[in-house]
């Protein structure tokens, strides 16, 4: 492995910072723009996540311009914010249509241009304005960029888009009129230059120390090389090396880390490599973001913690308990990303089963970590995910055979053609969700939901879909309609339950999250807190040294956010496979 500090040996104007949620991706991002304005380089900082923590990261309040960071010289900071990217972008669609277009027509383009697709689209057109538009200002533009599979999809649309513009002039795509779309092409094909240009940008591929991440990461970097994007290079966050060596807890992770670490994936063990400590406390704020490039601040503020008593909490399998009290329900496990949301699906699912239920258990989570977690197969237990592609093929077929039945050759190569937008994809996973929920009419579905900004996107369109089947209905068949939102509302039907870690930052998106629910009128049934430290017993310094800030947030989410809380101890071994998980959601 490099000494980290080489990592920004030679930087390039762009660096962009991606990986499963929750590996540290913005303290990273953070943590190098900082260090390069200690330098004397200017550099803008760029969030492309829906679900952002810059703001509390730096202590600083942003908006959608650069916002200058105090106490950091040369140092500006923004979020892309996908709203307002999104009237921004509907505005300039309606701006190319003809001087004589009317009010119903452009009625018409207004609604084509209010889903999710549209705010995904929007958002990332404010990107390429970045690359283009901000460079003769910066020494270098750093994106921390949105969880991987929302990433992933950002980073296709300039060669997607591209495809599907290229000879098509006629129709209307799920944006609006195609000459709203044809008017991005140029700019799509610049970004996609720019992003491969090895001597213009860098890729950051940022994992933590486990099997799981180092996975994410091979499978991003593949997908990252088919696009074209093969300037890569691999940082591994929050390694840890045990200083007590009777410890099982710290001796445990040590060697859990090891050997995720040498079984790492042969394309990924190629790039090249970076090592990131555990720090003893939060990447919150800019002391703590310098330490990350100071690794003596590891030893330094290590001290001995005062005795911490935490609150005692119920256990994970008090909640299963509680959920199995009923016959039948809709269970979301939702958080920030890598905060351990699929396992306490898992272990929520196997839990009922163990009770006596039938459950399927199921993900939205395009990475699709659910199979290598659950890792066998249980009577009683149905697991499985939604596919993007497969769900893309169903929609396809299906809109052909019944929209397509009447029409002739050419209605039927053009409504292909329409269905060949990379939208389609959103809506077709849209109606699997849909599906999905329905089912949970009979019998217990638990869905392992994916990073948050992807599952505000799918929460968006539920609410356009409800929107569009109100008005198209009620006057219809008044009171009788029951749309996908109308059940995630209901408390009787479907319960939330947010998962966060002991930390500042996973807390705060957990309640971010919370309030996009609350406005939405879903009300979260409870949270998790996992991987608490407390209970493990450890007595390594580092480890003992973060329990402090553990108490503090196990208060924060006790009193003033959750109406129930419960508690999931660390596990020095990931708990893999059928077997493990039973032992997570079995009553003491």
């Amino acid at each position: 492995m490099a000494q980290m500090q080489q990592m920004l040996t030679n930087p390039t104007g762009y660096l962009f910072f991606t990986g499963k949620g929750g590996v540290g991706k913005t303290s990273l991002s953070c943590a190098s723009a900082i260090a390069l304005c200690d330098r004397g380089k200017r550099v803008l900082l760029v969030s492309t996540d829906p679900a952002s923590n810059l703001d509390e990261m730096l202590a600083t309040a942003l908006g959608d311009i650069p916002t200058p960071v105090p106490s950091v010289p040369g140092l500006y900071a923004m979020n892309i914010n996908p709203e307002v990217a999104a009237e921004d972008y509907r505005q300039r669609v309606l701006a190319q249509m003809a001087a004589n277009a009317s009010e119903g027509e452009r009625n018409t383009v207004r609604e084509q241009l209010s889903g999710a697709c549209t705010t995904e689209i929007a958002s990332f057109d404010a990107f390429v304005g970045l690359l283009a538009d901000e460079m003769s200002t910066f020494d270098h533009i750093i994106f921390d960029t949105a969880p991987t599979g929302h990433t992933l999809r950002l980073l296709s649309l300039p060669k997607a888009w591209t495809g599907f513009l290229e000879g098509n002039d006629r129709g209307a795509s799920c944006l609006g009129p195609h000459s709203g779309l044809k008017m991005q092409e140029a700019r799509f094909q610049k970004a996609l230059a720019c992003l491969g240009d090895e001597k213009r940008t860098r890729i950051v591929l940022v994992a933590r120390a486990d099997a799981s991440a180092l996975r994410e990461a091979s499978r991003t970097s593949g997908e990252l090389a088919a696009l074209g994007l093969e300037n890569q290079l691999l940082a591994i966050n929050g390694r840890f090396r045990a200083t007590k060596r009777d410890d099982p807890i710290a001796i445990g992770i040590e060697r859990s880390q090891e050997a995720a670490i040498s079984a790492m994936p042969v394309g990924l063990s190629r790039l090249p490599n970076y090592e990131f400590p555990m720090l003893p406390f939060d990447m919150v704020g800019l002391d703590a973001l310098r330490a990350l490039f100071a690794p003596q601040s590891q030893v330094s503020t290590i001290q001995e913690p005062a005795a911490v008593a935490l609150a005692t909490l119920p256990s994970l399998a008090n909640l299963i308990d509680e959920i199995a009290s009923g016959r039948k329900g809709l269970v979301m496990v939702m958080g920030k990303g890598g905060v351990g949301k699929t396992t306490v699906a898992a272990a929520v699912a196997i839990g009922l089963v163990e009770r006596g239920h039938a459950v399927h258990l199921t993900t939205t989570d395009p990475a699709a970590h659910l199979s290598f977690v659950v890792e066998g197969s249980m009577k009683g237990l149905t697991v499985d995910r939604i596919d993007p592609a497969a769900e893309t093929k169903r929609y396809i077929e299906k809109i052909m055979s019944s929209r397509g039945r009447d029409l002739d050759e050419e209605g039927k190569a053009l409504l292909r053609e329409d269905l060949e937008s990379p939208c389609t994809e959103e809506v077709a996973v849209f109606h699997a969700f849909s599906r999905i929920v329905a089912e949970a009419r009979d019998a217990f579905v638990v869905i392992d939901t994916a990073p948050t900004g992807h599952t505000l996107l799918l929460l968006d369109a539920t609410g356009a879909y409800h929107r569009q089947m109100t008005r198209q209905m009620e006057p219809v068949a008044p009171g009788r309609i029951v749309t996908p939102l109308m059940r995630l509302q209901d408390p009787e039907y479907t319960r939330v339950i947010l998962v966060a870690l002991p930390e500042t930052t996973p807390v705060s998106e957990a309640a971010m999250l919370q309030d996009d629910l609350r406005r939405a009128k879903i009300e979260p049934y409870g949270w998790v807190v996992n991987r608490t430290m407390a209970a493990s017993g450890t007595q390594d310094p580092l480890l003992q040294s973060r329990l402090a800030g553990e108490r503090v947030q196990i208060d924060r989410i006790r009193l003033k956010l959750a109406k129930r809380a419960y508690i999931l101890p660390f596990q020095a071994v990931p708990p893999v496979g059928i077997d493990a998980l039973k032992r997570l959601s079995k009553r003491e």
